[in-house]
Parts: C-alpha cells; sequence; structure tokens
C-alpha cells in the first residue's frame, strides 16, 4: 500500500511541476515595447586617432637606451583620443556620449551598446561622430526614416565604408 501512495505522490507531484512550467510558459505576457514605440540600437566599436604625432629619438636618448633598443629611432604615441558620439532625432539630441579607449594605455577600442526606445513614425535621424583632438565632427550622416511600431532600427559605425550605417528592418513606405 505505501509503494502505491509513493507512486501516486509523486505523480501528483510531477503533474504539478508540468502545470506550474506550463502556466509560466504562456504567462504573465510579456511585451518587448509599448505599442507606439520602436527601438533604435547604437551598437559599434571604433578606434579614435593616436594622440600626437610619431617623432625621431635624438642621439642622445638613443645613447642612454640599451643596445638592443637603439635599432627603433621613431616613437609613436599609444594613446587614442576620446570617442564622442551624438544622436539627433528631429532636431533634438537624443543621445551625447564621450566613449574612452579601453586599455592599460588608452590604446584601444571604444566600444558602445546602447538601446533607444523612441515613438514610431516618421524622423529625421542625425548621427555624429569625433575621433580626433577637435571641435569638428569627422562622420556626419543624416536620414529621414520610417521607425514601424515594435521594430527596431540598428545604428552601425565602419570607418572604412564611410561612417554610420543605418539598418532599418521597417517595411518600406508607399507615399
Amino acid at each position: 500500500m505505501t509503494k502505491y501512495l509513493r507512486y501516486v505522490g509523486q505523480g501528483l507531484f510531477y503533474l504539478s511541476f508540468i502545470a506550474v512550467i506550463g502556466y509560466f510558459s504562456t504567462s504573465p505576457a510579456y511585451t518587448h515595447l509599448p505599442p507606439d514605440e520602436t527601438l533604435i540600437k547604437l551598437s559599434f566599436s571604433h578606434a579614435g586617432q593616436h594622440i600626437g604625432a610619431c617623432r625621431e629619438r635624438t642621439p642622445e636618448e638613443l645613447a642612454k637606451l640599451p643596445p638592443y633598443q637603439r635599432k627603433v629611432t621613431t616613437v609613436c604615441p599609444r594613446e587614442r583620443s576620446n570617442v564622442v558620439v551624438e544622436l539627433d532625432m528631429d532636431g533634438k539630441q537624443l543621445y551625447h556620449v564621450i566613449l574612452k579607449p579601453v586599455g592599460f594605455s588608452h590604446s584601444g577600442n571604444s566600444n558602445i551598446y546602447r538601446r533607444i526606445p523612441v515613438k514610431a513614425g516618421k524622423h529625421t535621424l542625425k548621427a555624429r561622430l569625433k575621433d580626433h583632438e577637435g571641435d569638428d565632427f569627422n562622420y556626419i550622416r543624416e536620414e529621414t526614416v520610417n521607425l514601424a511600431a515594435g521594430r527596431i532600427m540598428v545604428i552601425d559605425f565602419k570607418a572604412e565604408t564611410g561612417g554610420f550605417i543605418f539598418k532599418n528592418n521597417a517595411p518600406e513606405d508607399d507615399e
């Protein structure tokens, strides 16, 4: 009799476990975004320009070095400048950040991953990036996009292809 009760108890336990798993697989309902919003993802990695120029070592500097280091006569700084990123939507600043280069010597890439929820609709986006010392932005891209509700737009950056890349997966507007 105890063996029978043990199997019934085990069956009830498994049934309740399955019911809990089944409930949480469908409820509570998860909404990725509110119905009237879309998501802009700003995500890339970029190395700023070197701070300072390369220079030749003087004969006095070379004399102070050990013989095996005297072959390298040119010295270049490793440190890179900060990367400044700005994103405007319809003339208003949506995001601004100053990214510091990674690494012990501040000689690596500057990385960004940012999720920005915005209202759906037609908007004019302007992305700017500055990767050198000074005030002017050396990469600028402005585009009018249709941001569909519940969709995701990705803004990437590749200096080799000219700068910012807007990847919008919204359906094209037939106007």
